[in-house]
């Protein structure tokens, strides 16, 4: 349907037409509302229906007195959605959705509606405001949020048992129309279950459903709106039903009857055979507790359960005897530990098992597990300690033999009689060395039993002092103060304890006396105050001890006693002879301190005068002596024979001249040198840089330093040589033509060389 409103405002009206246009109907229509004697009346809510668009609806019109074909009138529209969602024709006022409209986002919007001035935006009359409500339509499937879902329901439930619950939800409006109304059904999983179309809850629907045919089952859900009618959008969603096992199997054994041979040595407690019962249920309920009700009437076999097979484990709970019963027939019973509350029990299954004891060879047994023997500890060799006795259980009854294990007689202490079992000492035994003996006692077939043998005690030990005691006496101390407390021990152990006499060596001794403290131990106290260090320092007192055994056993012990000075207090200061010599007042520390400043200060006066004469000794030696007559030695050694081996040397050597031996001919000038005046240092000290000038100029003109010249005949050209020699140097032929008076120019050095040549033959005869 479509209406029209006209509203008065302050004299003036505002005419709107609103139109809400549902689906496959008429598109406008108007209704006219007449005026009242109060003003115009209208309804301020409007309802528009949701939409996807795209094309923008018409929602209304504005309309006002004012406008009488006015082109100055300007419609405006603010509030929520204002521009966005809804636009205004400013001049005619019509009032459009542009955009889609969806309930579940926004259900209603609140407009502001004026008339204004177009040229200068003042008001012609005051906001009017009013909603527009969106109205749901089925748009929204119902959703299954929380699947899909799992449930269990025991098996062999009755019908109707519920399973579990599922829950849809639909975003439509729940208060209009059947939009969010919703009806539940099942697409999947009948005749099993069946589903409540209300509530949703999903019950059993078949009974006597059996997990172990069966244990899971698929259920699909269907959830409609618009109440299940034709049209309506639907959601569905799985259920995952698994039936929980109850105890509605009883156990079955595999066999009929089992059968064991078991031998009779086998031990206590060891497994002798296993029977199983199976059980078609799980868990808990097809646990089983095994046992024996029947054939065991000795009480021998015990049956229990291994926790992870579920087997029954057959044990001995005494030993066999093939002897006395070779078999045993026992009804075993298998019973589920737990009864189910639907189908009663608990289910139990029998069989029979036959037991066939094996005859084994038997060891000998000992009449005892464990053998005490007691003996002194100086009994004789050969003593019989005592006797063991076996007996061999098979029907032969053959001869015991017994041996004894040496691992455990290391030593070879006793020894034991093969035939009856008598057990002798073999070597002496000491009771402070070793109080028992734990030795095993072998029987042919390897029966064996445990002999403990206790030494007996025999008073052999002397009592002795119980610890090293070093004893002090003060010099200012009283007549009669303890000096020591002294106790005993004894390694013997007496059945009534030890009782101990203590008496000096020397019994009327003058320094020291003796007093019992009933209690196995004595006080050293002195008998004068007249102890002094430089006199004696140091008193050694014999102690005898003596105790109380049969023989009585005793000791002397000498206990040192140092006399020392001590305060007042009577704490011991000193008990060194050396501490009366020193001074009064000083200590050995202090004296040791004082010796140590004297040596520190003699080491550093004789370093000061060891510097101050290196400091006075001059760097370059002043006197007259001639530096070249110092002699500078260098230990550098040849090469030794390797030198010789080199190069022989005998290829150049003249053999006409090896019988006259052709020496060095060094010629010493007989020019002498004028001695110099020596250098003077200034008084700032020695010039080192011109001292050394000075003296390499006059090294370097002084013909009388060494090298001096010096002549080698290397004359010898060899034998058979027709050139003959060609040095200079004692030839035959004459140099007096030539003249060698340049040589004398030449300085010093070459002064002698010009006297060489320069002289007649007369001179060269010579």
């Amino acid at each position: 349907c479509c209406f029209s409103l006209l509203c008065d405002f302050q004299s003036q009206s505002l005419q709107m037409v609103s139109a809400m246009i549902p689906r496959n109907r008429p598109s406008e229509g108007q209704r006219i509302l007449s005026r009242a004697k109060r003003g115009w009346v209208w309804n301020q809510m409007f309802v528009l229906e949701e939409f996807s668009g795209p094309d923008p609806i018409l929602v209304g019109r504005l309309h006002t007195d004012l406008d009488m074909g006015n082109k100055n009138i300007k419609y405006v529209l603010a509030g929520e959605g204002a521009g966005t969602i809804f636009a205004i024709n400013e001049r005619t006022g019509d009032i459009h959705a542009m955009k889609r409209l969806d309930r579940e986002e926004k259900a209603e919007y609140t407009l502001t509606a004026q008339v204004i001035d177009r040229d200068t935006d003042k008001p012609l009359e005051p906001p009017s405001e009013f909603i527009i409500k969106v109205q749901d339509i089925n748009d929204n499937p119902p959703q299954f949020i929380e699947g899909p879902y799992k449930g269990s329901v025991p098996e062999m439930s009755q019908v109707g048992t519920s399973v579990t619950r599922v829950t849809a939800t639909d975003a439509d409006d729940p208060v209009y129309g059947n939009s969010a109304k919703l009806v539940y059904s099942i697409l999947e999983g009948q005749p099993y279950f069946s589903i409540d179309q209300t509530t949703a809850i999903i019950r059993v629907a078949l009974a006597g459903m059996d997990r172990e045919m069966r244990e899971e089952y698929l259920v699909v859900i269907q959830a409609k709106d618009m109440g299940g009618h034709m049209g309506g959008l639907s959601g569905t969603t799985t259920v995952t039903v698994t039936l929980t096992d109850i105890n509605d199997n009883p156990p079955k054994f595999t066999k009929g009857s089992f059968e064991f041979t078991i031998p009779e040595d086998l031990g206590i407690g060891k497994p002798g055979g296993r029977v199983k019962a199976n059980d078609r249920d799980i868990g808990e309920n097809a646990k089983s507790a095994y046992s024996i009700i029947g054939g065991d009437e000795r009480d021998i076999f015990e049956i229990v359960t291994d926790a992870q097979t579920q087997e029954g484990i057959l044990r001995l709970k005494k030993p066999l005897d093939f002897e006395s019963k070779k078999s045993y027939n026992l009804t075993v019973v298998a019973t589920n530990i737990r009864a189910d509350s639907i189908t009663g029990g608990p289910y139990m299954d029998q069989t029979m098992v036959k037991i066939i004891v094996e005859d084994a060879d038997e060891p000998p047994v000992f009449t005892k597990s464990t053998y005490l023997f007691d003996v002194h500890e100086n009994a004789a060799i050969n003593t019989v300690i005592g006797a063991v006795a076996a007996r061999d259980q098979d029907a032969t009854h053959s001869q015991v033999r017994y041996f004894i294990d040496r691992h455990t007689d290391l030593e070879r202490q006793f020894n034991i009689n093969v035939d009856d079992g008598k057990i002798t000492l073999a070597k002496p035994l000491d009771r402070e060395t070793d109080m028992w003996h734990n030795i095993t006692v072998t029987a042919t077939e390897i029966s064996r039993a445990t002999v403990a043998i206790k030494v007996l005690d025999i008073n052999d030990n002397a009592p002795e002092f119980a610890s090293e005691y070093e004893a002090f006496l003060c010099e200012n101390g009283k007549p009669g103060q303890v000096i020591q407390t002294i106790s005993a021990v004894d390694k013997d152990n007496p059945s009534q304890g030890h009782m101990f006499h203590y008496r000096l060596e020397m019994l009327n001794n003058p320094n020291f006396t003796i007093k019992n403290n009933l209690d196995n131990s004595i006080s050293i106290l002195a008998k004068h105050d007249s102890f002094r260090r430089q006199k004696q320092d140091t008193y050694l007192l014999p102690i005898v001890v003596t105790d109380d055994g049969e023989p009585p056993m005793s000791s002397t012990n000498t206990l040192t006693i140092q006399v020392c000075s001590c305060s007042r207090e009577g704490n011991v200061q000193s008990c060194n002879v050396e501490a009366f010599v020193l001074p009064i007042g000083l200590s050995m520390g202090a004296l040791i301190a004082i010796l140590a400043c004297i040596i520190l200060l003699l080491v550093i006066v004789v370093l000061y005068v060891t510097l101050r004469r290196h400091k006075n000794e001059p760097l370059i030696i002043k006197d007259d002596e001639d530096v070249r007559e110092n002699i500078i030695r260098y230990d550098d050694e040849g090469g030794g024979e390797e030198d010789t081996e080199a190069f022989d040397i005998a290829t150049l050597q003249n053999p006409d001249g090896i019988s006259g031996y052709l020496p060095r001919k060094d010629i010493k000038p007989d020019l002498q040198f004028m001695p110099r005046q020596g250098q003077h240092s200034g008084p700032n000290g020695v010039d080192v840089d011109e001292f050394i000038n000075v003296r390499l100029h006059e090294a370097d003109n002084d013909p009388t330093a060494p090298p001096y010249d010096s002549i080698q005949i290397y004359g010898y050209e060899g034998r058979g040589s027709i050139a003959g020699s060609l040095s200079s140097l004692e030839t035959a032929s004459s140099d007096s033509d030539q003249n060698y008076d340049y040589l004398r120019e030449w300085g010093p050095r070459f002064r002698r060389l010009g006297e060489l040549y320069s002289v007649g033959e007369s001179d060269k005869e010579t």
